[in-house]
């Protein structure tokens, strides 16, 4: 997708979500009046998630060399870099609702899985003082982290269906029932999803929870179609994969938890508007209809 293109897409969501957006904020008090900005909503918003779509691994070196260099005939009104720092924090909320319209639909057959979001090194966690209280230790294949986790589900054709960030403590078991509220069909998992209770809940709102089992359990009996699909699970690996070192969406040089979010949620955008996302490929054949 090209800039005009995402600007044109997200300006069009804006524009007819900004009318609630700004009831919203005088009912409830946050803010009385709104200061007029060289830069409007929708250019922040699609700055941001450009920035996830470009080659550049740090925002500010995306912003100062090539957006104040080159992008000044798209964006007349430019501001500096600390100026459009500040400005970060007040579209969280417009992101985060254009992220729900841009998810994909459910196929009846979806992927879930959780990866770590690292927000410094191991031995600066005593000093680490930005998400005091927030982030949380928490293990997974690789080791120990200090952070938070983000669990995602994607379909068959890597859409994004549902997404949720949580401490680096909080078991995966814990939102999956909240993300699936949505799914139908077949859910597929790793081992950290192995659990009665959550198998049998899912299963009550129609969804079927596909897990590997452990080396202590008793085998049992799959489908060769259950079996083909758990192979797959390297789908959303990949997609964890393509977030972080395309869509930079982990780093340890965040300052504040508001623009973590900004980044994290424009991270995902950016994921949701590339053109080629990992896919099964699977063809789907037209239901047949029967005359009696």
């Amino acid at each position: 997708m090209s800039l005009l293109e995402l600007f044109c897409h997200v300006d069009d969501f804006w524009q007819a979500f900004a009318p609630a957006f700004h009831r919203h904020l005088i009912e409830t008090g946050q803010r009385q009046r709104r200061r007029s900005c060289s830069l409007s909503t929708s250019e922040v918003m699609t700055i941001l998630i450009h920035f996830h779509q470009s080659h550049y691994r740090t925002f500010k070196a995306y912003y100062t060399e090539h957006v104040l260099l080159s992008l000044r005939a798209e964006f007349p009104g430019l501001v500096s870099y600390s100026r459009f720092v500040e400005l970060m924090p007040s579209v969280l909320l417009p992101l985060c609702t254009y992220l729900d319209t841009c998810r994909g639909h459910c196929t009846g057959i979806s992927f879930v899985d959780s990866t770590p979001l690292a927000v410094c090194h191991n031995r600066r966690i005593e000093q680490h003082r930005v998400f005091a209280g927030l982030a949380q230790r928490g293990k997974n294949s690789v080791g120990w982290f200090y952070g938070f986790k983000l669990h995602v589900v994607v379909n068959d054709c890597g859409e994004l269906l549902a997404c949720q960030i949580t401490p680096g403590n909080v078991d995966d078991r814990k939102p999956l029932s909240q993300m699936a509220q949505h799914l139908f069909g077949k859910l597929i998992g790793d081992k950290g999803y192995l659990s009665k209770q959550v198998f049998e809940r899912l299963f009550a709102q129609g969804i079927e929870l596909l897990t590997p089992i452990k080396k202590n359990m008793k085998n049992r009996l799959v489908t060769l179609s259950d079996k083909w699909l758990l192979r797959k699970r390297a789908i959303i690996e990949t997609i964890h994969d393509q977030l972080k070192n395309i869509s930079q969406i982990e780093h340890s040089r965040h300052r504040s938890g508001a623009n973590f979010l900004v980044n994290l949620v424009a991270g995902l955008l950016a994921y949701c508007h590339q053109p080629k996302k990992p896919s099964l490929h699977l063809v789907r054949e037209p239901l047949a209809l029967v005359c009696c």
